[in-house]
C-alpha cells in the first residue's frame, strides 16, 4: 500500500485556467505596492527569485525582510470559485486509489483549502503540507520532502508522487518515490508514468505503480 502524495496548482486542475497567474498578479501586485519595487522591475525579479530560490518568496525573505504570513495571505486571495468547478471524474479518480492521499505544495495550507474546496475534493486527501513544512524551503529542494516522509513514517519507496513539475519529480526520484507527471515528459528517465490530466489515474492500475 503505497502513499500519494500530490502537488496542487497545475496538477488537480488544468494549467489552462491560470489560476497561477492570477498568483503572479497578485505577486507583482504585493512587491510593487507593499515594497515599492518599480513596476517595471517587478515581473522579471519575481522570475528571477523564483528560478534562484524555487519559489518568489524566499527571494523577498532574504532581501526584503518580508514578513511570509503576510505574503501568503495577500497572494493567495484570489477567488477561485469563478475559475475552479466541481470534477466528479477528478472526485472518483481519487477516491478509488485507495492509499493515503496527501498534498505537499509550495503555496498555503490556506490556498490549497479554496483549491481543493472549489474542485469538491476537500473530504478525499488525509493531510496538507505547505510551504510552512521545511521553514519556508520549497519544492524541489529535499528538506519539504524528508519532512513529509518524516511526519507520515513512511520510507520513499512505499510513496508516489504527482507533480506537473519535472524537477520537483526529480527530487522524489532521487529520495526513493515514483513518480506521476501531469503532462509530457520530454524523455525524463526518472519520470515513471504520464498523464494528460490527474482524473486519467482512474485509468492506471496502482499496483504497477
Amino acid at each position: 500500500m503505497k502513499t500519494f502524495i500530490f502537488d496542487l496548482d497545475n496538477t488537480l486542475y488544468s494549467k489552462a485556467l491560470n489560476v497561477f497567474g492570477l498568483i503572479d498578479q497578485r505577486i507583482n501586485r504585493y512587491m510593487h505596492e507593499k515594497l515599492g519595487i518599480p513596476e517595471h522591475e517587478v515581473d522579471s525579479l519575481r522570475r528571477h527569485y523564483w528560478k534562484i530560490h524555487g519559489v518568489t518568496l524566499n527571494g523577498l525573505m532574504i532581501h526584503y525582510d518580508v514578513d511570509p504570513e503576510d505574503f501568503l495571505e495577500f497572494v493567495h486571495d484570489v477567488e477561485l470559485k469563478r475559475i475552479l468547478k466541481p470534477n466528479k471524474k477528478l472526485r472518483k479518480a481519487l477516491k478509488n486509489i485507495n492509499s493515503n492521499k496527501v498534498i505537499l505544495t509550495n503555496g498555503s495550507i490556506r490556498h490549497a483549502e479554496n483549491v481543493l474546496s472549489a474542485l469538491e475534493i476537500d473530504d478525499v486527501f488525509q493531510d496538507i503540507f505547505d510551504v510552512r513544512v521545511a521553514s519556508f524551503k520549497p519544492k524541489p529542494f529535499p528538506e519539504p520532502y524528508l519532512k513529509v516522509l518524516e511526519i507520515l513514517k513512511v520510507p520513499g519507496r512505499d510513496c508516489v508522487m504527482i507533480d506537473d513539475i519535472p524537477e520537483n519529480l526529480k527530487t522524489a526520484k532521487d529520495l526513493g518515490m515514483k513518480t506521476i507527471l501531469i503532462g509530457l515528459s520530454n524523455g525524463h528517465a526518472f519520470i515513471d508514468l504520464c498523464l494528460e490530466k490527474a482524473c486519467a489515474l482512474g485509468e492506471i492500475a496502482y499496483s504497477d505503480i
